[in-house]
This record gives structure tokens, C-alpha cells and sequence, in this order.
């Protein structure tokens, strides 16, 4: 099973995918570690990243979603802004999509709250600019408890699949 959890940045993604591997002994991925050093220094300097410097990136991921889907699945947590890096990450038919939402708000605070993190804070309108809302998959509301946001997404993983995920 490869699992995808997607949002603009601060919206939990590592959190949630993370507890999700753990639940069904999946290896995780987060995104965030596989940018390659210019993407990280752009970032840092607090310019947002274009389709260009994200191509390379997504196209890691892919390969690394390719490999794992070989030997039983794996989660990834990455801001898939865009349908086109979804359509780029869905390298099998079956993907299971979770998409974390929330109050642009509540995401500035817990952005402002993190340390030693290279996505800046001042960077946020730039991602919810760039976010396109797919209609299909989970849309988990992050106003919920982590706990809460959990079982539902758990619920949704372990439904049997029906249509375009």
C-alpha cells in the first residue's frame, strides 16, 4: 500500500504519516529530506521554490515510491501542491491520498513555532497560492486532535478501495 499525505507546510504532514507507517509497519518519507541543497538554500533565503527547482525532487520521490510499492508499501508525507506533482507521484493506480487542511491562521502560529526548520514562516501565502485542492482521496481538517485526525484517517486506509483514491 503506498500512502500519500499532502498539505501546504505546517499542517501536520510528518506527524500524521509518520504515525500512520507506524501503524501499518510501513516505511516513511518525509519529503522535506530528499530537497536537493539548492532547493534548501532558496528556501532558506525565503524564496519560494518554482515548478523548475521542484521537477528533480518529485521525480526522487516517484523513484522511491516505485521501489517501495515493489516490497509492500510505504508512506510519504509531501506538500504535492499542485495536481501535476500528484499525477507525478502516482505511480500506481491504487495510491491511497490523505490531504490535510486547515485555517491559514492556525498554520501561520504553528509555523512560527518551529525551530531550525528551512520552510519559512513568510513563505506560507506563496504555498497556499500554489495549492490546487484535489477532489478525491481523504481531506482531513487539522483543527481536529491529532488523535482524532488519526482514527479517521486509519478508518479511511482500512476501507476497502473504491474509485480514484
Amino acid at each position: 500500500m503506498l500512502i500519500i499525505v499532502t498539505g501546504v507546510s505546517g499542517t501536520g504532514k510528518t506527524t500524521i504519516g509518520s504515525e500512520i507507517a507506524n501503524k501499518f509497519e510501513l516505511p516513511f518519507f518525509d519529503a522535506d529530506n530528499f530537497h536537493p541543497k539548492e532547493n534548501i538554500e532558496k528556501m532558506s533565503q525565503g524564496f519560494p521554490l518554482n515548478d523548475q527547482d521542484r521537477m528533480p525532487w518529485l521525480q526522487a520521490l516517484a523513484d522511491i515510491l516505485i521501489v517501495h510499492e515493489k516490497s509492500g508499501g510505504a508512506v510519504l508525507a509531501c506538500s504535492a501542491l499542485k495536481e501535476s506533482y500528484r499525477e507525478l507521484l502516482k505511480v500506481q493506480d491504487d495510491v491511497r491520498w490523505i490531504h490535510l487542511k486547515g485555517d491559514r491562521d492556525l498554520i501561520w502560529n504553528r509555523m512560527l513555532a518551529r525551530k531550525n526548520h528551512y520552510m519559512k514562516a513568510g513563505m506560507l501565502d506563496s504555498q497556499f497560492e500554489t495549492w490546487e485542492e484535489p477532489d478525491y482521496g481523504l481531506k482531513l481538517s487539522i483543527s481536529q486532535s491529532v488523535n482524532d485526525m488519526l482514527s479517521e484517517a486509519f478508518r479511511y486506509l482500512e476501507a476497502p478501495t473504491k474509485g480514484k483514491q
